[in-house]
């Protein structure tokens, strides 16, 4: 097992394969990089090295870390490249991992040559005055307070919910277990979504960016998806209209295709 030694904890992470070009894969909120395995082992068959991570508080990292915010482990992530010493990465963030993936895009220069964001919660994903895209402050506010008075009856309708095509029972149930296993203090890191505005900084990326849109994604509404494409001239957007919030899961053949397009694009 392989951490990332931080001042005030441990972060989990792995290391698969080799070569000069990495994918690294950032998971979403409440999950573990366990839910990447299908797309890990799909990129290790192309030959690309893979570096999946935990989110503190999450999956195998601690539990207790003092900041479990969205800028924290955007700087877990640049740590981690500059302790592994790689120089040409492509970051995925799925979900709230895209929050993070554009955060540690803009601190990693040239070193990141490309962007995927998986359904990202990014450049918002609360309604701001000037965007009315998302959800509003009061909805982000009764899913911080549905997590804190009933956390696992919350989490076991989340999991239901994650996919609009059928993943099956099984599947259902292995997510909600892996949310139950996150730090009941990460609520503190899903409510920095409310906040959030990565609109400047991810227009002014001047790398690749592929965006997946969900069609039928009730986490991250898809035109803040779509925005990503609209605002930044490097960036394109990949529809998938009968797809809820994991496209990896339910339609792991195109997701897979058009990330290898991308990957083969950007090399």
């Amino acid at each position: 097992m392989a951490y990332l030694q931080r001042d005030d904890g441990n972060v989990y992470f792995e290391d698969h394969g080799s070569g000069e070009r990495t994918v690294l894969l950032l998971h979403g909120w409440g999950m573990s990089l366990r839910v990447w395995d299908a797309v890990l082992l799909a990129l290790l068959d192309k030959g690309y090295r893979v570096v999946l991570v935990d989110h503190r508080g999450c999956g195998g990292s601690d539990k207790d870390f003092a900041d479990m915010g969205i800028e924290a482990i955007a700087a877990d992530v640049v740590a981690l490249v500059e302790q592994l010493g790689l120089e040409r990465v492509v970051l995925n963030g799925w979900s709230l991992g895209g929050a993070v993936a554009v955060a540690a895009a803009g601190r990693l220069g040239e070193r990141c040559e490309g962007l995927v964001l998986t359904c990202a919660a990014s450049p918002i994903y609360v309604q701001k005055p000037d965007l009315a895209l998302g959800g509003t402050p009061e909805d982000m506010a009764a899913t911080v307070q549905g997590l804190s008075e009933d956390r696992i009856t919350f989490l076991h309708a989340l999991s239901k919910a994650v996919c609009a095509r059928p993943v099956g029972e099984a599947l259902e149930h292995w997510m909600w277990r892996v949310f139950t296993e996150a730090s009941p203090r990460a609520i503190a890191t899903l409510a920095e979504l409310g906040p959030l505005d990565q609109r400047e900084l991810l227009a002014g990326l001047a790398l690749p960016i592929l965006s997946y849109v969900g069609g039928q994604d009730g986490f991250v509404a898809p035109p803040i998806c779509r925005w990503v494409a609209e605002n930044n001239s490097h960036a394109r957007a990949v529809e998938l209209p009968e797809c809820g919030h994991a496209p990896f899961l339910e339609e792991r053949e195109r997701y897979l295709e058009e990330l290898f397009g991308f990957l083969a694009e950007t090399a």
